[in-house]
């Protein structure tokens, strides 16, 4: 989950994506992402994003949505890259129900658990570069924590 689901939290859903297939894992899971705001409904991926992740072997197919009171119900976790956005969840009006499911994606990194997944839109390629590589270890350990919970078959 950021801001406007075109840099940040596609790219997590498409190394998501890319992480349980290569475990042979596609049966146990639904992944998907969006954004706390409205600007981009519709539109695909910043293009440095897709170029990112095919630089690194993954592939994004995706267009932009907004977060919805739905997804809090549809969805076991709910994965905020920053503090902003982690807010902005908790303005649906349902987000207290569903607190426990709601948490920041860097939890997950075993380099910066806790830390914000700095948003790349105003950099360069390093930056994405950076946000890949956030991304990437977080998942895995993402899905390692599944897997270890038993909630994956």
């Amino acid at each position: 989950m950021c801001l406007g689901n075109i840099c940040r939290s596609p790219l997590a859903e498409a190394i998501f994506k890319h992480k349980i297939k290569e475990r042979k894992l596609e049966a146990s899971f639904e992944g998907d992402s969006c954004g706390t705001s409205n600007y981009h409904i519709g539109d695909p991926p910043d293009a440095r994003t897709i170029r990112n992740a095919a630089k690194n072997g993954v592939k994004i197919n995706h267009l932009g949505r907004q977060l919805t009171e739905r997804d809090l119900e549809s969805f076991d976790y709910i994965l905020a890259m920053d503090k902003s956005n982690y807010q902005n969840i908790f303005r649906l009006a349902n987000a207290g129900a569903h607190a426990d499911k709601i948490s920041m994606m860097r939890q997950f990194d075993p380099e910066d658990k806790g830390g914000e997944v700095p948003d790349p839109y105003y950099g360069g390629e390093r930056g994405f570069q950076e946000v890949f590589d956030i991304l990437d270890r977080s998942m895995e350990e993402f899905i390692d924590y599944l897997q270890e919970k038993n909630l994956v078959k």
